[in-house]
């Protein structure tokens, strides 16, 4: 069984900035794309960004382009979400998902098998 668990989350004011980090409990870290999404209340979960198992590609939702940044460390088997610029509408639980090898498509929630519990991100105006 896959754990994934997120730290990192907070209260933070617009403007300001966050770094969420993620480890999995998995045997080979590197072959897995890692992702985040985050929901806010009342909305359906949504697409933030992801990594390749590489770290060579990533990919971001339009309302975070320019501000997030997803990396990973291979060695520490752990991806990083940095959120700078931070808006009170990036209020919301983030959730770090999973999947082993290559999706079809990076953004698509049922692509990932593994997710973590959450971690509220609160920004304040």
């Amino acid at each position: 069984q896959v754990q994934l668990v997120e730290s990192g989350g907070g209260l933070v004011q617009a403007g300001g900035s966050l770094r969420l980090s993620c480890t999995p409990s998995v045997r080979t870290f590197s072959i897995y794309t890692m992702a985040w999404f985050r929901q806010a209340p009342g909305k359906e979960r949504e697409f933030v960004a992801a990594i390749s198992w590489s770290g060579g590609r990533t990919y971001y939702g339009d309302s975070v382009k320019g501000r997030f940044t997803i990396s990973r460390d291979n060695t520490k088997n752990t991806v990083y979400l940095q959120m700078n610029s931070l808006k009170p509408e990036d209020t919301a639980v983030y959730y770090c998902a999973a999947r082993q090898n290559y999706p079809r498509d990076y953004t698509m929630i049922n692509e990932y098998n593994y997710w973590g519990q959450g971690t509220q991100v609160t920004v304040s105006s």
